[in-house]
């Protein structure tokens, strides 16, 4: 097997279509990033690939299109993501298909090979993850399989590129042969699926050898990841490491040059003595330089301030992915998500959410039921803050007490748990079965880090950038013919009177609506003019943390779960998170607590 690289073509019109299909988590991404050189999210956890990714690229000097499905355990499917990745197969009818399978968990692979099979597509077999299966001294005569099947079998390890040729030089071969699909109806009385089944359990006894082996170090870690008397201290490790990298020494150290070098001393005067030059309109001179000037306040928040502690939380993030942590989080979490009418399966969204919201509101259709998609849905928009929010929150609370720390994350994780709770309760119907594969703990491999950390950065600045611009413009308009003034003393019985904020607190929580990071940002500004005290720095972080999602999260939840339920979502988030700060504000000063 060998290494080798294909051109680039995104014009889709005319071309064949290749589908590729396979259970959850086996490299179907990464084989799709080889075939049209595109990057897609690729991880070391199922239900990354949420809806399809398409690509076109040569392949033998043939174009193709490529379509990434959501991972498939059956073509009858038991969940909205595998409904996707079926009807792609019955609508669009794929000129070659191409199951993505685990090398080492061959038998489960099978049941999915003869359905595709009796469904009547042209077909290849990738057995991808070849070095995991041999490090479990797993042998498969690839040619038997491939004899026994009837069909193309290429073994791959797509993470090193090894194999890609001999895949690219099968989808030639197959496509040369002009076989197209032939509907068949997939049989499904008990003595076909019998049958099948049987014929399945014989192929895997002809064609795997395991070979006896000992217990790999990485799998006794993986071990000690899920069961709750060690699994919890490595959880609050965990924790502890992304407080000390991102709230600490991103906030701290890559912050505080950003703000104070970069843009304090070089970009920030350069663009003002630039604007006396050329600009003479005293208000075009504002609109950029000015108290909310895009380069003074846009660009400062979204570059100096946000990106340091962002970049720092993706890198971290993509460890984690990478390393298989994630799914083991699930499992240990499994109990306690079912007091808020969740299986251990939401775990996932929930972390997800933790580095983009919007994303995360996407991946709840991976769960079973609309009741939990409902409820998973509502606790990212209340609950969960974002990577650049976070991150932020983190750097603002780092220089408190270790006791504001814990009050805010208290109360927030007392709400998450108090919301579900009362949801579960309120929606009718029952949380589904926590069934989910378990990938293997792996060592993050240092390519794919910086991969996933470059393009999350690349898509940061891509999305947010433009609305911090969209968010000062509006701010800038709303000062000039004063109804920021108007909106700050509407505001002021309940931003000052019973959340005890300064009036400017108001602009953070209006900016939040385009991104709640802008708007944490915004509050960042306000503590570091020492216009806020430690006790107002939790409550407006408290109720930043609850506040409305922001305007793309905003348009996902539509999209996904509906106008009315999004509505009825943000009705209820709004008024709540000021409640829970007033609520907080008078507690911490009745009591006089010191922060």
């Amino acid at each position: 097997m060998q290494e080798c690289h294909g051109k680039v073509n995104i014009d889709f019109s005319g071309l064949k279509k290749i589908a590729l299909v396979g259970n959850p988590n086996v490299g179907k991404s990464v084989i799709f990033s080889h075939l049209t050189g595109m990057y897609v999210t690729v991880s070391n956890y199922p239900g990354t690939t949420v809806e399809m990714s398409r690509g076109a690229g040569t392949i033998n000097h043939q174009k193709f299109e490529v379509i990434d499905t959501p991972g498939m355990n059956s073509v009858i499917p038991s969940s909205e993501d595998e409904k996707v990745a079926r009807d792609l197969l019955l609508n669009e009818r794929p000129d070659i298909v191409i199951q993505v399978a685990d090398a080492k968990n061959l038998r489960r692979t099978l049941l999915l090979t003869l359905q595709l099979q009796a469904m009547g597509f042209p077909l290849i077999l990738n057995l991808n993850m070849m070095d995991e299966a041999e490090q479990r001294r797993i042998d498969i005569d690839v040619k038997k399989l491939s004899d026994l099947l009837g069909v193309v079998v290429i073994a791959t390890i797509a993470t090193d590129g090894i194999g890609v040729c001999e895949l690219k030089a099968a989808i030639g071969q197959v496509a040369k042969t002009g076989e197209k699909y032939k509907p068949k109806p997939l049989p499904d009385n008990a003595k076909e699926v019998r049958e099948r089944q049987r014929r399945e359990i014989d192929i895997y006894d002809t064609v795997v050898k395991k070979m006896p082996r000992g217990t790999l170090f990485l799998e006794r870690l993986g071990d000690f990841t899920i069961h709750p008397l060690t699994g919890l201290p490595v959880l609050f490790f965990v924790l502890w490491l992304l407080y000390q990298v991102v709230g600490v020494w991103a906030a701290g150290n890559g912050v505080g040059f950003m703000e104070d070098v970069v843009f304090g001393e070089y970009i920030n005067p350069w663009a003002i003595k630039l604007a006396d030059l050329i600009i003479p309109l005293p208000l075009i001179k504002e609109f950029f330089v000015g108290e909310y000037g895009v380069i003074t306040m846009a660009l400062s928040y979204a570059i100096a301030i946000i990106l340091p502690i962002l970049s720092a939380f993706f890198l971290f993030f993509s460890i984690l992915e990478d390393s298989g942590y994630l799914p083991r989080l699930a499992i240990l979490l499994n109990r306690s998500f079912r007091v808020i009418g969740l299986s251990g399966k939401a775990v996932i969204p929930m972390v997800l959410g933790l580095g983009c919201d919007t994303m995360a509101t996407m991946t709840t259709r991976t769960l079973d039921t609309q009741r939990e998609r409902i409820i998973a849905t509502l606790l990212l928009a209340l609950a969960i803050p974002c990577s650049a929010q976070l991150g932020v929150i983190l750097g603002m609370i780092g220089g408190l007490s270790a006791k504001a720390t814990m009050i805010w994350a208290g109360v927030v994780i007392f709400i998450f748990f108090l919301t579900g709770y009362l949801a579960a309760r309120i929606l009718p119907g029952k949380s589904s079965d926590f069934i989910m594969e378990i990938p293997p703990i792996r060592l993050p491999k240092l390519k794919n880090i910086l991969v996933k950390t470059m393009a999350r950065i690349e898509w940061y600045l891509k999305e947010a950038v433009p609305l911090f611009i969209i968010g000062t413009m509006a701010l800038f308009v709303f000062d000039k013919i004063q109804v920021l003034e108007l909106i700050e003393n509407l505001a002021s019985p309940l931003v000052v009177s019973f959340m005890g904020l300064p009036a400017k607190a108001t602009e953070a929580f209006l900016i939040g609506f385009f991104r709640r990071d802008y708007g944490a940002a915004g509050l960042y500004a306000l503590a570091k003019a020492g216009l806020l005290s430690p006790t107002q720095i939790v409550v407006s972080l408290v109720t930043i943390t609850l506040f409305i999602p922001c305007l793309a999260q905003l348009l996902v939840m539509i999209k996904e779960r509906g106008a009315r339920t999004a509505f009825y979502i943000v009705a209820f988030i709004f008024p709540f998170a000021f409640l829970v700060g007033g609520i907080l504000n008078f507690i911490l000063r009745y009591f006089k607590v010191a922060l």
